[in-house]
């Protein structure tokens, strides 16, 4: 199974983790089933940007980024290159390191 990194984020994960995945689960999923607590409005349907995140590394071994995505990410605070919504983001067998930007375009933060 894949590992993702989550580097430190002050807010949902001050001292970053270490999370085993299954391959097919989507990176969001797997942080929130870890009891990581990043944000996710629109509750993982690829309608919003919160759940943005930057992949530092196997960006590559992802499932392939859709039109749908690729429109949203445009609004996403902190864009790079290697940038992806983690509720479409796909584990494959690779392990992926992630970073959660510290801000979203989010105007109310929502609890789940």
């Amino acid at each position: 199974m894949p590992i993702i990194t989550v580097l430190p984020n002050s807010e949902c994960c001050p001292d970053g983790a270490r999370i085993e995945a299954g391959v097919g689960t989507s990176i969001c999923r797997a942080l929130l089933d870890a009891g990581i607590e990043i944000e996710h409005a629109c509750e993982l349907s690829c309608a919003c940007t919160t759940c943005h995140v930057v992949v530092r590394e196997g960006f590559e071994s992802l499932g392939e980024i859709e039109e749908s995505e690729e429109d949203l990410l445009d609004r996403a605070w902190g864009l790079e290159p290697q940038s992806r919504l983690s509720c479409q983001a796909l584990l494959a067998d690779r392990d992926v390191t992630v970073d959660i930007p510290k801000y979203t375009i989010n105007h109310a933060k929502e609890k789940h």
